[in-house]
């Protein structure tokens, strides 16, 4: 099992690749009830030796924040990611030896702030609006990572989410996760692009950061 999405049969399932390709096919054309379901190849045409890692499903106008491990993120919405081409489209543009985190939901980009964790325990929250929306391409910079650093894997970005004013935000770090309100990340705030500071000590090895309603 990888992953699963909540949606309509009329509407677009849209399929990420790790070279960055998104693709889309009508929902009700996928096998329904039990099984396997039948291999994306048979539909599409994506590059040799790339992987799907993802799937979204919604309405067109809905907006994802899309970003890779070195700190670079955009949003887009899911229309931008629709593509009639079996090859896909060129979606999001990697830098050297980066990889795609998960996308993530942006309900209101005018009133969210973005999260992000970098693997040395730093956290950095800013106004969603600070961040491009964007068709396609590499991004902006979310959270500052040397370049030669996020080239050799030592420095990354490890996970990043949009959540509203009255949302919690949950940092794990193994059995352990830390709730912080909108009030409670004040030390964390900065301008899109900055280090960020680090996490109470017992929290700084974080595994991911998810949003609680």
């Amino acid at each position: 099992y990888l992953v699963s999405a909540l949606g309509k049969s009329n509407q677009q399932v849209v399929l990420l690749d790790n070279t960055g390709r998104s693709y889309s096919l009508p929902a009700h054309t996928l096998p329904s009830a039990r099984g396997q379901g039948e291999p994306l190849t048979g539909r599409l045409n994506p590059t040799s030796g790339s992987n799907f890692i993802t799937c979204l499903l919604g309405e067109d106008d809905e907006q994802y924040l899309l970003c890779t491990d070195a700190g670079y993120g955009f949003i887009g919405t899911l229309s931008d990611m629709q593509s009639k081409n079996k090859a896909g489209k060129n979606l999001i543009t990697l830098p050297t030896n980066a990889e795609i985190l998960p996308p993530a939901r942006v309900i209101n980009p005018e009133e969210s702030y973005i999260a992000a964790v970098s693997n040395e325990g730093r956290l950095l929250v800013f106004p969603a609006a600070d961040l491009p929306q964007m068709a396609r391409g590499k991004g902006n910079k979310m959270i500052s990572i040397p370049t030669a650093r996020a080239a050799s894997r030592e420095e990354l970005m490890i996970s990043a989410v949009a959540f509203g004013p009255e949302d919690t935000l949950l940092v794990h770090s193994g059995k352990r996760h830390l709730n912080l309100k909108l009030n409670d990340l004040e030390h964390y705030r900065g301008e899109r692009g900055r280090r960020g500071n680090k996490l109470p000590r017992g929290f700084q090895n974080v595994d991911r950061i998810e949003v609680a309603k």
